[in-house]
């Protein structure tokens, strides 16, 4: 798997892989990561990416020419290619789009500024729009960290624990359930914190069975939408 980043500010994506899970992964080779700067292939001879709107408006918009040619470049580099823009008018990226797009060979983000991308480069190029939540940001670095991130994690062998991908948040439309780590009492201040006793006494299908109602119970108060799916699916 090879992800690309296509942005003005690559430094600002770099420094996310140097250390914890996807630097290991990175070092494993179990995926690469590219990056393209579109000043590189500006025309401008001030190396210039931005403009004012041909509409009028406040606010500088990313130019056609340096983003066509960057993309272009990298489809004759790998036709394999998927391009991802992200965008708060697109739809909201999901768990599912993230194990569906750790099957693929190779995407690339493609991160705008300002105001935003000339529409004319996402309707030549896009293959897929997402979103990560209904505000706006400066840029898509962020966003585009986040899918990637997502999208690693389930990659074969990126995780030490393959198995800590079932009983995550979304699956089965529920939110994962809470979780404790030793000890199993913990005192601060003349108050005692206690985790759940159940956990401890070893039947795994009381556990399992315990698990599943805190995800339901949990996902009725943050995601009743989620929760009233998951009823119907076991019913």
């Amino acid at each position: 798997m090879k992800f690309s980043f296509v942005s003005i500010f690559p430094n600002l994506i770099k420094p996310y892989f140097e250390d914890s899970i996807l630097a290991k992964a990175l070092e494993n080779k179990l995926f690469e990561i590219a990056f393209f700067n579109p000043r590189a292939f500006s025309l401008n001879k001030h190396k210039k990416v931005d403009d004012y709107q041909i509409s009028g408006g406040a606010g500088l918009l990313m130019q056609i020419q340096p983003l066509f040619d960057t993309l272009l470049h990298i489809k004759k580099q790998d036709n394999a290619v998927k391009f991802i823009f992200l965008s708060p008018v697109a739809k909201p990226f999901k768990q599912k789009d993230a194990k569906r797009l750790a099957k693929e060979e190779h995407l690339c983000f493609v991160c705008g500024r300002y105001e935003g991308i000339d529409e004319r480069v996402i309707e030549n190029f896009a293959d897929e729009l997402f979103c990560v939540g209904d505000f706006v940001l400066t840029g898509a670095e962020l966003p585009a960290l986040m899918l990637c991130d997502s999208i690693a994690r389930n990659i074969k062998g990126v995780l030490g624990n393959e198995e800590s991908l079932k009983e995550e948040s979304f699956e089965n439309d529920l939110l994962e359930a809470p979780s404790f780590s030793k000890p199993f009492e913990f005192e601060k201040e003349g108050e005692k914190l206690s985790s759940i006793s159940a956990f401890l006494k070893g039947n795994h299908a009381k556990i399992s069975d315990l698990k599943h109602k805190l995800s339901l119970c949990k996902t009725k108060f943050f995601r009743p939408f989620l929760a009233q799916k998951a009823n119907l699916k076991d019913k």
